[in-house]
């Protein structure tokens, strides 16, 4: 997995998986999600939005399938 750039105010750091599209989201709190199935171009327009933390309950969350971290 890849580390991307983030800054936001909920998220610490996002990994990406370009190979099989898993998408881990670590959280300040210690809390960790993992969803597979997710395009790079989301990955990546998460890390870049105005409010990641926005744009990850919005368009991630609720799109992507979630597994047991």
């Amino acid at each position: 997995m890849e580390e991307l750039s983030v800054k936001s105010k909920i998220i610490k750091s996002v990994y990406f998986s370009q190979d099989d599209g898993r998408l881990r989201i670590c959280f300040k709190n210690g809390e960790e999600r993992l969803f597979e199935g997710v395009p790079s171009s989301e990955a990546h327009a998460m890390t870049v939005a105005p409010s990641p933390g926005h744009y990850y309950l919005d368009r991630i969350r609720t799109r992507f399938r979630r597994l047991a971290a």
